[in-house]
Formats: C-alpha cells, structure tokens, sequence
C-alpha cells in the first residue's frame, strides 16, 4: 500500500513538472506584437520569465502605485518607451515584476541550493536573490541600449535619403513618409511613423519633433531635432539643415569607429595573455623541456 502511495505521489509530481514544462514551452513560442502608428505590427521578445509572472502583476498594483515608487515608475516608463515595448508592458507592470521575480526566486534557490550544501549555500543564495532583483532592470536596459545603437547606425542614411528628397522639392514631412514607405521597418523607422501621426491628428511640428528628443533620450536625435526646431522658428532651410547633421553625424561615426580601433589591442591584451600565450610557451618549450627530463632520468 504504501509503495502504491509513493508511486502516485510520484506520477502526480511527474504530470505537474511535463504540465509545467509544457506551459513554459508554449509562452516561449508565443510571439507578442506591438502595433505601429500606421497599423503595421512589430515582433517583439518578452522573456519567458516576465510572461510566466506577468498575471500576477494584478495583485502588486497597489503597491507600486505607493508614492515612494513614484520615481521609479517615471524612470521604468521612459525605459519602456525608449526600448520600443510601450503598448505591450506598462510601467506598473514592470514594477511588478520587479518585487515578483526575488520572492519568487527565493524559495526555489532555497530548495535548490540548501538540500545540497546546508548552511554554507546562504551566501549564495543572498547572491541569487540580488541577481534576480536586478536582472529586469539589467534586462531593460540592455534591450533599450540596442534599440538606440540601432537607430544610431541608420540614422545617416536615413538624413542622407532625407536630405535628397527635400532638396529635390518634396516637403519635409512628405519626405518622412515615402522614406518610411520604401525602407524596410527598423526602430528609427518607427519612431518617425510616429511623428508622422502626432502630426496628422494636429500636433504641430515642432512639438512632434520635441517629443521625438524627449522619447528616445539619445543625443544625436536630440541635437537634429534641436537644429530642426530652430530651423522651423528662425525659417532657415530644411535641406541645408539636413545635410550639415549628415555630414556630422557620419563624422561622430568615424571618430568613434577610430577609438573603438585604438581600444582594441587593449580588449585582446587579455585573452592574449590568459590563452594564446600560454599555448605559444607550451609549443615552444614543450620539446625541450621533454629533453631535458629524459636526459636526467
């Protein structure tokens, strides 16, 4: 009988860890969209984390609306905004997650590390938990700093293709939309897609580029759309305007390709050291050291 028990007990574990397992399979293949000024929809990549914990981001909404979390959900909503996932997860739920994933995180590491190492696992454990309490926002930040490398690198071009539809005779904002309708989707193209709309439900230009600065908090943006502002007020030409952020921008971008040139044989002094050195000594001297002890045994 009590054989028959510890079989049951088993299986019913068994189909509750595969049920586990199975839903978690099915949220990574889950592809969440967010849905752009025209219409069109992006893919975008929660980690399954977030989407395992995120139905009980309700039951902490109360918490986070605290005023002692004001400024963080101000810093977490421009995060979000800048990355490119705001439609998909708000500030609240970000915050959420942020207190869900360490109380979640510490039972389990408890149950993983105590059982096996006793009381020398408390360490790692603390260790674990200050991991898990940080790793959203590392997370964040890391998808945010790649979102803005990407409109970093097309934003030359982009100003180049500009720069020729408005000198050619095409407004500015026309020239915004045919280069938005002939290029393939990237951040920078969203972004823009963006200001297209806030223009044609009545925001004036100008606030529309502000607003552009104000979301992406990247300094190349905001500097084109300062001297694009100015611009508009002082009524200076929009082509000649274009063309001298162009030229600077492809200048920045020589300049930090060259110091990236000079950091390298710093980066690979490192790696020189700990592996191809050694490897070098061992092919070098492997032979004659081999000699030198057959010789004296």
């Amino acid at each position: 009988m009590n054989n028959l028990l510890y079989w049951l007990s088993l299986s019913g574990w068994a189909l509750c860890v595969a049920g586990l397992a199975w839903y978690m399979l099915t949220l990574a293949n889950q592809i969440t969209y967010v849905t752009l000024a025209d219409g069109r929809r992006q893919a975008r990549s929660l980690p399954i984390l977030f989407r395992l914990l995120l139905p009980f981001t309700c039951n902490f909404d109360r918490v986070v609306r605290a005023p002692a979390f004001a400024a963080s959900l101000r810093a977490a909503s421009w995060q979000l905004i800048a990355a490119g996932y705001e439609g998909l997860l708000s500030a609240r739920e970000f915050l959420a997650l942020r207190l869900i994933i360490p109380l979640a995180a510490a039972p389990v590491l408890a149950l993983l590390l105590f059982p096996l190492f006793g009381s020398s696992a408390t360490l790692p454990w603390i260790m674990g938990v200050l991991l898990a309490t940080v790793w959203p926002l590392s997370w964040l930040r890391r998808v945010r700093a790649a979102r803005e490398k990407q409109i970093v690198r097309a934003l030359p071009f982009v100003l180049d293709l500009l720069t020729l539809s408005v000198e050619a005779g095409m407004d500015f904002m026309g020239a915004i939309r045919r280069n938005c309708e002939r290029r393939a989707m990237d951040p920078l193209n969203e972004e823009l897609l963006r200001v297209i709309r806030e223009v044609q439900i009545g925001t004036t230009r100008k606030m529309a580029l502000h607003n552009l600065s104000e979301r992406l908090h990247i300094r190349q943006v905001r500097v084109l759309c300062a001297a694009l502002i100015q611009a508009e007020e002082l009524g200076v030409g929009i082509g000649a305007i274009l063309r001298i952020q162009s030229d600077q921008l492809r200048k920045d971008r020589f300049e930090r390709a060259e110091k990236l040139a000079h950091e390298a044989p710093t980066k690979i002094l490192f790696p020189l050291l700990l592996f191809i050195f050694p490897a070098t000594i061992i092919v070098l001297l492997g032979p004659i050291v081999t000699n030198v002890i057959k010789d004296f045994l």
